[in-house]
């Protein structure tokens, strides 16, 4: 065999092997994702409220929603934009007149609701209190695709405590909130949804500038991420039972 046709051969060879060893080098790179690595399904969210819900004077993002989000998240369970339906100064019946204005179509994986203080604060009975929220939390628990469990429903705050109310009877009020709370307790709990109580932090702070906004009466981003935190809690809680 002449020289060029073993020099030929050779190179043939080398070419066959590098393309041998290149294939085996692409095939290598893909890894089997494990299954606790895989992507989770994103989840949506509707929170239905009034200013406690908005977060009235803190920035948007730092509302208790969003931070619920945010830290759901950082447990590797992904929740979208949440569809927040609420306003300062709402009152059970005009969440349920918003409601129906919006029309809303979708369904979701997570509702909140959290309403009820300016009930109190426009002194309204309880016993009204108690027919429109039962009203509220079917609708919540009709956008949660009949899932009650996947309806979390927040107490009401106290607000008599505030800076805000120092002019005002802080007993009294606390008195109608703890009437108030209890009957929202009791329905929640009577259609099997989450409670959450939120009440005993508001308390405990409503004097703590750290706390509160600059009107001395909405909470600030702090008090809200204690809010978030108990509801990614039991949130996620719900999600990961067997």
């Amino acid at each position: 065999m002449r020289p060029s046709s073993i020099l030929a051969l050779v190179i043939r060879n080398i070419s066959l092997y590098s393309c041998i060893i290149a294939s085996l080098l692409i095939l290598s790179s893909f890894k089997t994702v494990p299954k606790s690595k895989k992507l989770q399904p994103m989840h949506s969210y509707l929170a239905l409220g009034d200013s406690y819900t908005i977060g009235e004077l803190v920035p948007y993002k730092e509302n208790f929603p969003h931070q619920a989000i945010t830290m759901l998240q950082a447990q590797q369970m992904p929740v979208s934009e949440p569809v927040i339906v609420a306003t300062t100064g709402w009152t059970t019946d005009e969440l349920v007149t918003a409601i129906r204005e919006k029309n809303i179509q979708e369904t979701f994986d997570i509702v909140t609701l959290l309403i009820g203080v300016n009930n109190q604060y426009r002194g309204r009975s309880v016993e009204e209190y108690k027919t429109e929220f039962t009203n509220l939390l079917l609708q919540a628990i009709a956008f949660a695709r009949g899932n009650s469990q996947h309806v979390f429903v927040l107490s009401i705050p106290d607000w008599g405590c505030t800076p805000f109310a120092a002019d005002r009877d802080a007993q009294q009020i606390a008195k109608e909130i703890d009437a108030y709370n209890a009957a929202k307790r009791a329905i929640t709990k009577a259609h099997n949804c989450h409670y959450i109580n939120i009440t005993p932090s508001t308390r405990a702070h409503a004097q703590d500038p750290n706390y509160l906004a600059t009107d001395g009466l909405h909470p600030s981003a702090k008090e809200y991420k204690v809010w978030a935190a108990m509801l990614a809690d039991e949130v996620k809680a719900t999600y990961t039972q067997p």
